[in-house]
């Protein structure tokens, strides 16, 4: 129990954002977008408003003063978060659109059809690419290609506030989440488990020394491991879970908790997609945004973290909660 207490703590609010908007959105010539009715049975469309209107109290209720779950972000407004907190929100305005992507959930594909949205990528022919699958993994990640909320101060001065508020009004807002435990299970798989020299760098050395007794621990990723030396997932969790962490910076996106990166509580989403159920999400957005029949969500990987590794993964976790 106090494993639990203390991680759910720290990473609740990844779960409890989960439901779809199924109010459906047609682009017409001009360019917007306007309401219409879903092609869904009237039964189905009942049921699916009822989960969606359960899914948005529950938000409310956790993100209002009298909720029991007590973290300082909640009772912010948004003009209260700082310009570099909101690097994750992407916008296009050719359709309305604002994704903020969450690492770890799908984000590298969702950063594809961004890219494929708002054309500010040329494909070698020198047209703008039309299908994410052509768009190269790698260039997804760059920060140049996508505009987001941090980047208005310096484009549009004391008016970026009024343009952030005028597009949460006026565009559909979307994000996908995952459960956060196998989300962290996920990021350390991903950055730890493997050779990585740039977080091994700038986080691994730094966990062997304090929670595996490494005084010195080999200067790069690629010697650690010939060495057999490799941080387990239980320094990772003492890591994160050590009140000296944050003191020292912030969390890396990858394991920054998703409210502290999308800001639910001062933004009102119109759909919240989860990773384990990402096919059916991804059709129900599509439709929303009308693009259906243009976009063709990219595969996601066949090695995915499962939820049913977390079991195995925390189950010596709380003899370390404990020892904090």
């Amino acid at each position: 129990m106090g494993m639990q207490r203390q991680l759910q703590c720290f990473f609740l609010l990844g779960t409890v954002f989960v439901t779809f908007f199924i109010i459906c959105w047609n682009e017409e010539r001009d360019g917007t977008f306007h309401l219409h009715t879903a092609s869904a049975s009237s039964q189905d469309l009942t049921h699916l408003k009822l989960h969606q209107a359960h899914r948005r109290r529950v938000i409310r209720e956790l993100c209002s003063a009298n909720s029991s779950l007590n973290f300082k972000e909640k009772l912010i407004t948004f003009d209260q978060i700082p310009n570099k907190a909101l690097d994750h929100l992407i916008v296009d305005d050719h359709h309305g659109v604002i994704y903020c992507f969450v690492p770890k959930v799908e984000c590298t594909n969702w950063k594809r059809v961004m890219i494929v949205l708002s054309q500010n990528l040329k494909a070698p022919n020198g047209a703008p690419y039309l299908d994410p699958l052509d768009v190269p993994p790698a260039l997804s990640h760059n920060t140049t290609l996508h505009l987001t909320f941090n980047k208005f101060l310096r484009l549009y001065g004391h008016f970026s506030r009024p343009l952030m508020h005028h597009r949460l009004k006026n565009y559909i807002k979307f994000l996908f989440v995952r459960d956060p435990f196998v989300r962290l299970i996920s990021a350390f798989r991903n950055k730890f488990a493997r050779p990585n020299k740039d977080f091994y760098r700038e986080f691994g050395s730094t966990i062997l020394q304090r929670y595996a007794n490494i005084s010195n621990p080999p200067d790069s990723a690629q010697e650690a491991f010939a060495a057999g030396i490799r941080l387990s997932f239980t320094h990772f969790i003492q890591y994160l879970l050590d009140p000296q962490t944050e003191k020292e910076k912030p969390f890396n996106e990858h394991w920054q908790q998703m409210y502290r990166l999308c800001h639910p509580c001062q933004i009102d989403y119109d759909f919240v997609g989860k990773l384990e159920t990402l096919d059916e999400d991804t059709e129900h957005l599509l439709k929303i945004l009308g693009l259906e029949k243009y976009i063709h969500f990219p595969p996601g990987l066949k090695d995915r973290t499962s939820v049913d590794w977390e079991r195995d993964w925390f189950i010596n976790i709380s003899e370390i909660v404990q020892s904090l």
